[in-house]
């Protein structure tokens, strides 16, 4: 039975949420068949050791108010941070040029 089943009508409270999601198995509800959520052994050994973990830095940037209202609609599309959008498109555009150069 789901949440909405066994609490259909009555206002959830965060704890009785949070004690469903405790002793129920969610992805039962979700799928009908099981998941292998095992990591590769060298990326969950960079992970531990921090290999992997990104030092951003901040980067003030100047844009139009349209331009940020455009970036943060298509974010949300995405249902991504617009934050993220934006460092994936310079990262796109940045692996494009270093491609060019090489040729």
């Amino acid at each position: 039975m789901t949440l909405r089943g066994i609490f259909c009508g009555y206002r959830i409270s965060n704890g009785m949420k949070a004690e469903y999601y405790d002793k129920a198995n969610i992805m039962d509800e979700i799928l009908d068949e099981a998941i292998d959520l095992s990591l590769d052994s060298s990326l969950r050994k960079d992970i531990l050791s921090g290999k992997r973990r990104r030092r951003l830095k901040n980067l003030t940037i100047k844009m139009g108010p349209v331009q940020i209202q455009a970036v943060r609609k298509i974010a949300t599309m995405k249902s991504i941070p617009y934050q993220t959008l934006i460092r994936h498109w310079i990262a796109q555009e940045i692996k494009k040029e270093l491609l060019l150069e090489n040729k």
